[in-house]
């Protein structure tokens, strides 16, 4: 895919994001394009990777952040920064900058992740409390608003992958803590089965993906594998959604996972 300079242009709000842009390719350039993608928390870890994966093999990307990076500045991708997927002007921004354009893929991303346990609730303060609180924004209802803000930009045939987590299943927590986090996912699975009910009259497929033990940032560098390979398994769960499977649980090694 043609990679020029990418030019800084500013929101249309000032202090709103900020998104870079590619210059239109030469004249005679036949484009190898597959998809529009939009990705949500691309400036590190497994949003990072699935922009570099995506741009590679010729999809045009969207990465949206809050705060860039080198790293994504070099994907080649397009980059919106200053979005926090909780905030209605951050979302409105994001809107703005990508107009009308069609989107084949949504991938929601964006998420954090804090330890709570039963001596960060029960002691003075509301410090556990705030932090449930704010992965419940940003992991629940986050992945909701950036849907709801860019459905007219999705279309039939459209797939919308919500990044979730096996921490959110109800069946598979067999070691408690993590308050905020289990919860945020398993409300944001809920809001993905949802969405795929309401979203099939109009022929786009929903898919709640886990990625796996992933060695982030949010992690502490801790996992089973890189975020090279689970996003190499992202894609794949991504490119073989369909709206027979919509709504479905998925490992990102292509095992469906229990609710």
């Amino acid at each position: 895919m043609y990679q020029g300079p990418a030019s800084k242009v500013p929101a249309r709000a000032q202090g709103g994001p900020r998104f870079t842009r590619a210059p239109p390719p030469p004249a005679g350039y036949s484009s190898p394009v597959l998809s529009t993608v939009l990705v949500t928390g691309a400036n590190r870890g497994i949003g990072l990777e699935l922009s570099r994966q995506l741009t590679a093999r010729g999809d045009v990307v969207i990465a949206t952040c809050r705060r860039p990076s080198e790293d994504l500045d070099r994907t080649g991708a397009r980059v919106i920064e200053g979005v926090d997927v909780t905030e209605a002007a951050g979302l409105a921004a994001l809107t703005d900058a990508v107009g009308d354009e069609r989107l084949d893929v949504l991938i929601n991303n964006a998420g954090i992740l804090t330890r709570e346990t039963i001596p960060d609730l029960g002691g003075p303060g509301p410090g556990g409390f705030d932090r449930i609180r704010r992965q419940l924004e940003v992991n629940s209802l986050g992945p909701l608003r950036v849907t709801c803000a860019l459905l007219g930009n999705l279309g039939e045939g459209g797939k919308v992958a919500i990044v979730t987590s096996r921490m959110g299943s109800l069946g598979d927590n067999t070691s408690g803590a993590r308050y905020g986090y289990r919860m945020s996912k398993a409300a944001v699975n809920m809001a993905g089965v949802s969405l795929a009910h309401d979203l099939r009259p109009r022929g786009i497929a929903v898919a709640l993906l886990h990625p796996g033990f992933v060695a982030t940032e949010m992690t502490g560098g801790m996992g089973n594998y890189g975020p090279d390979e689970a996003a190499r398994l992202l894609i794949e769960r991504v490119d073989g959604m369909t709206l027979a499977t919509s709504g479905t649980f998925w490992h990102a090694s292509g095992e469906v996972l229990p609710w």
